[in-house]
């Protein structure tokens, strides 16, 4: 790889802040696309710019225009992201500029004897017993995988406020400002009577809370799969491999 004065960043991680800072920090110009717009109280250091609902626009677009003079693409986008991530890795390869992916390790099903894994939203419905109360953290966008949701209750956490009508008469919205902490997680479970919760397997410390949680109220948690990368992307755990990657050493 040649000198690195331009990057960009697919944002959406709480990883990506980090990122970008210690890119700053070199010296290297950074623009971030994301698919929303930060949360949190730790404002977004670099220029951005927010592409709202990204499964149903074309992305190429706006990331062949975000991509023109970068000399890398470092995509640390929200781990259920699969669109931009996919859509980053093909623009990138057609501009034949380097790309690379950061990933956090999943979390492991195995840890926990009520814990399991399904590959989507709609196979987990399986898992979900008819008087079962639970708690989803999978996202508006996975409401119509809840079709055939056979249990009491569906509660969706939602962390932006909206006056949107869910789709089925069985879900419950539950609003609430991230960063979240075990004990928050704790009452919030134990005043909704949860009995299963349902959430993507993002891995990392930042969504652990709501896992907390459920291992000491001993609930069923069902991990929904994370898309999987596109085939032969650099891919990263780390920071210190992020900026090894780019020739740089962690500051």
């Amino acid at each position: 790889m040649g000198p690195i004065n331009r990057i960009l960043l697919l944002a959406g991680s709480s990883e990506a802040r980090l990122i970008a800072s210690e890119l700053l920090g070199h010296g290297i110009s950074v623009q971030a696309v994301m698919s929303e717009p930060p949360r949190g109280a730790t404002p977004m250091p670099v220029p951005f710019e927010v592409i709202d609902d990204v499964t149903s626009h074309d992305l190429t677009p706006h990331l062949l225009r975000a991509m023109a003079g970068v000399d890398a693409v470092i995509d640390a986008s929200h781990g259920f992201d699969g669109s931009m991530t996919q859509r980053g890795a093909e623009v990138a390869a057609q501009l034949d500029v380097p790309f690379l992916s950061f990933a956090r390790p999943p979390w492991d099903p195995g840890e926990h004897p009520l814990w399991c894994r399904a590959p989507d939203v709609a196979r987990a419905m399986a898992f979900v017993g008819p008087a079962a109360r639970v708690f989803s953290a999978t996202g508006w966008a996975s409401l119509p995988e809840y079709a055939g949701f056979p249990g009491a209750c569906l509660m969706l956490r939602q962390t932006s406020p909206h006056g949107r009508k869910p789709p089925f008469d069985f879900v419950e919205l539950v609003f609430g400002d991230p960063p979240f902490s075990v004990d928050s997680e704790v009452a919030l479970f134990e005043q909704l009577r949860v009995d299963v919760l349902i959430c993507r397997n993002l891995g990392g410390q930042p969504s652990r809370p709501k896992l907390e949680a459920a291992k000491r109220l001993n609930l069923r948690v069902i991990l929904i799969d994370r898309p999987e990368l596109p085939p032969g992307v650099n891919t990263v755990a780390s920071l210190r491999e992020v900026m090894a990657w780019l020739g740089l050493a962690e500051k």
